[in-house]
């Protein structure tokens, strides 16, 4: 079992920038791939970015550019900088760790960028 935290969210004004944390705790194993979900009221939760413990790194086209995900492997935790944030980026977001056919998510972080 992986437990997961995140934080970070919160309330910004378009332009403006936030970094999410999402602290992994239990049986992690090596090999392991980390990643940021969102989802808006009414839509489907999405990829964001994700990123394998060997640093390999995935983006959405929408934040390539203004987003980085990173992760510190001996602290077990992955961050995600989000910079000229726009209002469309308004969504619950989630951690979420995967290994092999095991994977275990976050409970969410509210982001909330304001025109």
């Amino acid at each position: 079992q992986v437990q997961l935290v995140e934080t970070g969210g919160g309330l910004v004004q378009a332009g403006g920038s936030l970094r999410l944390s999402c602290a992994a705790s239990g049986n992690i194993f090596s090999g392991n791939r980390m990643g940021w979900y969102r989802q808006a009221p009414g839509k489907q939760r999405d990829l964001v970015a994700d990123i394998t413990s060997g640093g390999s790194t995935n983006y959405a086209d929408s934040v390539k550019g203004r987003f980085t995900i990173s992760r510190d492997n001996a602290k077990n935790t992955m961050y995600l900088q989000m910079n000229s944030l726009k209002p469309e980026d308004t969504a619950v977001y989630y951690c979420k760790y995967s290994h092999l056919l095991y994977s275990s998510w976050g409970q969410g972080t509210q982001v909330t960028v304001s025109s």
